[in-house]
């Protein structure tokens, strides 16, 4: 439903009322607003939705658990295993756990960098199933 939270008369901060914050609740997930008149945190997030967008036009999907693994694979990939410019060619993954070190007081749970294919030809077998060509780097 339209909301019109993001213009200059709408809130700028989750109330609980919009069916969108009603869903996080339910969910358990914390939604944040991001700060008027930052719209370099605005083009970070477009930019993974394209990410999102090109990884889900690279093929056809049998089924609805299909594309649930699919974009599990990916989100696992590019929190683990893919540095992002913004973050010091660093892993969101990696940013987290040296943040979690120096302020464990912001955190609710432990940061795990769960094992997987950190070497290169395991990375490079796990992109090709679920990357588009030349979209690995951030």
């Amino acid at each position: 439903s339209f909301t019109d939270r993001f213009t200059r008369a709408g809130e700028r901060k989750p109330s609980g009322n919009h069916a969108f914050d009603q869903e996080c609740q339910a969910d358990g997930i914390e939604h944040r607003l991001i700060k008027p008149g930052r719209p370099q945190t605005n083009g970070m997030v477009e930019r993974f939705n394209g990410r999102i967008s090109d990884v889900l036009a690279t093929r056809r999907y049998t089924s609805g658990e299909d594309l649930e693994q699919t974009l599990k694979r990916y989100t696992w990939l590019y929190n683990h295993h893919i540095p992002q410019k913004a973050l010091h060619h660093q892993s969101p993954i990696a940013v987290m756990k040296e943040w979690q070190a120096k302020r464990p007081e912001l955190f609710t749970k432990r940061v795990v960098n769960h094992t997987g294919p950190d070497t290169p030809a395991g990375i490079s077998s796990f992109t090709s199933t679920c990357l588009p060509a030349g979209r690995a780097q951030g």
